[in-house]
């Protein structure tokens, strides 16, 4: 299943490549700095927000996922970002 992602387009994604994103990802729900659960989500426009996953820049041309994870901590996502640690978390 995680071998078939791709992301859609520059918009809703980061600039890393897909293996870098997997990889990253990995490492931070390995060391806790992605939560493994989120029990709510919403979605919306960006506005510059940061990735929880790759760090970079949610611009208002596209979309976040956002969600409250561990501790009651906020955590916001690339739509690309957001499913590969849908993704990674469920196999991890």
């Amino acid at each position: 299943m995680a071998a078939d992602f791709a992301p859609p387009g520059p918009k809703s994604s980061s600039s890393l490549d897909v293996e870098a994103l997997r990889k990253l990802v990995r490492l931070k729900l390995r060391n806790r700095t992605l939560p493994r659960d989120i029990p709510r989500v919403w979605g919306g426009k960006g506005a510059n927000e940061i990735c929880s996953a790759c760090s970079e820049k949610i611009g208002p041309e596209g979309l976040v996922m956002e969600g409250i994870g561990d501790k009651m901590a906020s955590v916001q996502f690339h739509v690309d970002c957001f499913h590969m640690w849908d993704v990674e978390r469920q196999l991890g």
